[in-house]
């Protein structure tokens, strides 16, 4: 397959690599810098362009859209105008999500957005638990991600790229990433409240805390996202009737006690190992997952298990928690 890759900073890098270890070989990557071109080119020997042309754009079979979130919607344009599918990392930012979705289908054109954490092993097990109904319903549970800002990209200043600006800052790109995991997993919350509040000084004007309270249909949850966590940090409690759950990705198993046999157990699973240069908890085999999905929805039109509808969602949970000082509530 012949896939134009948009975007060579680190999530686009990482995509070339997982591409290569799913054998693809073809791909053109864009970016505007040069020296992130030329470090593609020298890590993954693949052609790099700094302009976009109609015969590049038109010659691609795929595209895969890792600009920073300020710049997906004009990339999603481009799939659009030439009618290729195209993949795009996590959404941060809901304006023009709806009418590209509704541009899509009118045009037949399948725009995939990122929903990396589905593919954890740890969540697939979990969800696989809670959903399989031998331990009952869910009552409630708690989340915690968090992990400090400047450890994301040590080789740079957070005032170099997207997480220091505050409409797509990490901490408010996380909630909605996490989120796509933990609606697949619970359902859609009927109401929300959230706190927000920039409590570490690292120099820049944004949001690196927000503590968020759901309350779905029969149970209650809580999600704690933060970029100050100077130990990188998720951690997870789901009390079932029957069962407790508790992970910590540090560990290479999900923990259950088993209220009926009173005693704990663990469920172990693969863990994967991290590339050089990131936490050592941030596997790859979850991010090769996701795009080998991608791709073979592309080939045989199986559905992706994530859309823009289901992002524009996660992205109004966001943005009523960031409003909801004033009591609202979601609205369906």
């Amino acid at each position: 397959m012949k896939v134009l890759q948009l975007g060579l900073g680190s999530m686009g890098k990482r995509r070339v690599r997982n591409m290569q270890a799913l054998g693809i070989k073809d791909i053109v990557g864009y970016d505007l810098r040069e020296d992130r071109r030329v470090e593609a080119r020298k890590k993954y020997g693949i052609v790099t362009v700094d302009k976009l042309t109609g015969d590049l754009l038109s010659g691609r079979e795929a595209y895969i859209i890792s600009t920073p979130p300020g710049s997906h919607n004009d990339c999603i344009k481009l799939a659009l105008k030439y009618r290729k599918p195209a993949f795009v990392e996590a959404s941060v930012l809901r304006e023009g999500l709806l009418g590209f979705d509704r541009e899509a289908k009118r045009r037949n054109v399948r725009i995939m957005p990122s929903c990396t954490f589905r593919f954890h092993p740890a969540i697939k097990l979990i969800k696989s638990l809670v959903r399989g109904g031998k331990f009952g319903k869910i009552c409630n549970f708690s989340y915690h991600m968090g992990q400090y800002l400047p450890d994301w990209h040590p080789w740079e200043s957070i005032k170099d790229y997207y997480v220091s600006k505050r409409s797509t800052s990490g901490g408010r790109e996380m909630v909605p990433y996490e989120l796509t995991w933990i609606v697949d997993m619970m359902g859609m919350p009927k109401s929300i409240f959230g706190y927000k509040g920039g409590n570490h000084d690292m120099g820049v004007d944004i949001d690196d805390t927000y503590a968020i309270a759901m309350n779905f249909k029969g149970f209650q949850g809580t999600l704690l996202v933060d970029v100050v966590s100077r130990f990188a940090t998720r951690s997870v409690i789901i009390n079932l009737e029957k069962a407790q759950i508790r992970w910590n990705w540090e560990d290479k198993a999900v923990k259950l006690y088993d209220a009926a046999k009173k005693k704990w157990q663990k469920c172990k699973y693969l863990k994967g190992a991290a590339a050089k240069g990131y936490n050592l908890n941030i596997v790859e085999d979850m991010y090769v997952e996701e795009l080998s999905t991608f791709f073979n929805a592309v080939r045989t039109g199986k559905p992706f298990p994530n859309t823009l509808k289901e992002d524009v969602m996660m992205l109004s949970i966001l943005e009523a928690s960031e409003n909801s000082g004033t009591g609202k509530i979601i609205k369906k």
